[in-house]
């Protein structure tokens, strides 16, 4: 058995104007028993905390994973495609950007307004070209 240290904080918060409505709180630190290897964990916690923990865990990864290959301009069935297969623990693979889904990605993400500038910004690279 292993102690783990966990140590966490209340980030300062600031308003547009930057006051500070939120003091910073902590950084505490406290230790907790835990198991050295998954087996010790699963002798001490139980199989279904330790493996719904390890779900959860590789839950909160997949979505990172997909917000990034959403925000690069991938589809649903892409994602399917480079996530799929993945392994818990092991590194999933970066993607190359594609420059016009990314564009199109951060288009539909955005407001009007911006839908605006990013069109007339466009209009005047495409205008630089002719």
């Amino acid at each position: 058995m292993q102690k783990l240290r966990v140590t966490a904080l209340v980030p300062e918060k600031r308003d547009a104007s930057g006051k500070v409505t939120q003091k910073q709180l902590g950084p505490a630190t406290i230790e907790v028993p835990f198991g050295e290897t998954a087996t010790e964990s699963i002798q001490m916690f139980g199989d279904e905390p330790v493996n719904s923990n390890a779900a959860a865990n590789f839950v909160v990864k997949l979505q990172g994973n997909i917000r990034t290959g959403l925000k690069k301009g991938e589809v649903e069935a892409q994602l399917q495609a480079r996530l799929g297969s993945v392994k818990m623990g092991v590194a999933i693979a970066k993607t190359a950007v594609d420059p016009e889904m990314a564009w199109l990605a951060k288009y539909q993400m955005s407001t009007p307004e911006e839908r605006k500038k990013m069109k007339r910004e466009l209009e005047k690279k495409a205008a630089a070209l002719d």
